[in-house]
Parts: C-alpha cells; structure tokens; sequence
C-alpha cells in the first residue's frame, strides 16, 4: 500500500434492516470513510443483491418482517457462504445469541450501535489480515537486532532455547504475513542460528557428559527419570505419548487443538543425544540409558543399524542372482 492509500477504498457493504432510515447517519458516517455501502429492507432483497453484486461485508438486522435475520443468514449463506456476515439485533436473548452464533457470525452488535462500534467491527472483518500484517512486520523488525545479539551471544542451553522459541514465535507470526521478503529475512536468521547451534554442540557435547557439569541440558536418556518418573503417583494413569520427528514449531500449531481437549500446565526443551537418529535417540528416551550401555547390558537386543542394512542388501544380492 502506498502512503496516503485509504484501505477502506473499494470495500463494499451490504447493510439490511426494516429500520435502515434511522441509521442514516451511520450510512454518512461509514461513506466517509471511504466505504461503499448499499442498503435494504428486508431479507428478499437482501439474498437478490448478494447473487448480483460482490460485498467484502454484510451488515444484518435479526427482527426483520418476513424472513427474519437467522432465515435470511442461511440463505445467504447457500449463495455466498464467504462473506463474513455482522448480526445486529435489539434483543439480547440467549436463544438468539445461540443460534447467530451457530450460523458461523462473524460478529453480533447490539442495538443502538455506536459509529465507532461499527467502525471496529469492519475493521476486524476486512481490514485484520492487513492491520495484522502491518503489526507483525513492525514487530519482528524492532527484534531483529536483539534477536541476532541473542545468537551472537548465547553461551549456555537455556540461552539458546530462548533463542529458539523466538525464533518459532516468529516463524509462526510471519505466517500471517503476505510479505515474502520479510520471511526471507527471518530464514536467513534461522540459518545462521542452525549454525551456531552446531559449533556450540561441538564445543560442548562431550562436557555435558563430564561428572559434575553444570551447564548440562536435559537430555534423551534424562527425561524419563526427571519429568515422568515423578509424575507416577498410583492414583491416577499416566501416559507417556512419543510423537516422532516433532519440532517445536509444529508443536505450537497443533497445541490449541490439543487445548480444545486438555490443560496445558507446562512447557519444556529437551536436548537430544547423538546420534539423533530413532534407533539412538527414541531408544535413549524410553530407556533412560545411553546406547553403549544398552548395547553392553542387552547385547541380544541390540541392532547396528548400519550393520542390519549391509547384511539386508548382501541378501538381497544373493536373491538377484
């Protein structure tokens, strides 16, 4: 958008109420703006100008003489089901509130509305992704310095997780945003992150296993005796869910679903082990062993992995000839 555009310009609402000349003013107010409005009566004429104009917003009285604002809603909703629609009605009955809701509003105003209510409500429907986008790239510019002397600077475990849930926060904020130069920008810092995140484990991987080290992060091999041994109290079960390959980011995109089912009481980052791959790692998890000790006390157990795939393509050579 260039500097001195009017985002309102060439939005268009549809405002239908029985009463629509005494919210005249409103109409002047909104026209100033520099929205397009149309106006209606009632529910016919409402469902007739959807099918032949194209509107960014529907404003709709509910207590309307023949079809009522919930009837025409769900009409409208077969011709143009996109169309975010604002019910204003005078009556604050649950009932009414229920079944708007249930018809997928995009918001419910209370008669008298107020100028700047409407003004907000527009906004919110036509303008969020804009307004949202605008706030997220000022945002992560104003951190984009502070971020990178966070990287620049972390010296222990706890710094660098917080390099990296800043750098999540960011990865799923900038989703929103329609600037893809601005997401370049955030992947060149995940990168250089990546990077030194690898020295700072080179440097300091053997230390960690070192008696008596301090800045030693949680680890595969840790996590079942430190986070879910003392959570088993024989009162309640416990379950101990493994998702594998699952990195942070992903996490936060489906955590509010998970929400919708339980109580998130906390949030932690483990480290881990080397090698990461599952038959190292996942086995260290469950185990709560390193694997030289699993190898050295379940020798009939243990699998090399490198060693299982030589002998599997040797066989399968044989089979060939």
């Amino acid at each position: 958008m260039k500097s001195g555009d009017n985002p309102s310009k060439n939005i268009r609402i549809l405002w239908t109420d029985d009463e629509i000349e005494v919210l005249k003013p409103h109409i002047i107010f909104l026209t100033s703006k520099g929205y397009e409005v149309d106006t209606c009566t009632n529910g016919n004429d409402a469902i007739d100008m959807v099918k032949t104009r194209n509107y960014d917003l529907i404003f709709l009285d509910e207590n309307m003489p023949g079809l009522s604002g919930i009837e025409t809603l769900g009409l409208v909703r077969q011709v143009r089901p996109d169309i975010p629609v604002i019910m204003i009605t005078r009556s604050e009955e649950e009932g009414i509130m229920d079944a708007a809701i249930g018809s997928e509003i995009a918001d419910y105003l209370i008669k008298p509305v107020k100028p700047n209510q409407i003004l907000l409500a527009i906004k919110k429907n036509t303008e969020q992704r804009r307004l949202v986008t605008e706030k997220t790239t000022t945002g992560y510019l104003s951190s984009f310095g502070s971020l990178g002397m966070l990287i620049a600077t972390a010296r222990t475990t706890e710094e660098w997780y917080e390099v990296y849930r800043k750098l999540v926060y960011w990865q799923t904020e900038l989703r929103k945003s329609t600037d893809p130069g601005l997401r370049e920008v955030l992947d060149a810092q995940i990168s250089e992150a990546n990077g030194a995140w690898s020295k700072f484990v080179t440097s300091n991987y053997l230390k960690w296993f070192t008696p008596g080290a301090t800045d030693k992060p949680l680890l595969s091999a840790s996590v079942m005796e430190r986070k879910i041994i003392p959570l088993i109290d024989g009162k309640r079960p416990l379950f101990f869910i493994v998702i594998d390959n699952l990195r942070y980011d992903q996490w936060k995109t489906i955590a509010p679903l998970v929400g919708e089912y339980y109580r998130l009481t906390s949030e932690d980052l483990y480290t881990s082990i080397l090698p990461t791959a599952t038959q190292y790692s996942r086995n260290a998890l469950f185990s709560g062993l390193m694997p030289l000790t699993i190898k050295e006390t379940t020798p009939m157990y243990w699998v090399n992995a490198e060693e299982e795939e030589s002998k599997n393509t040797y066989e399968e050579k044989l089979l060939e000839r």
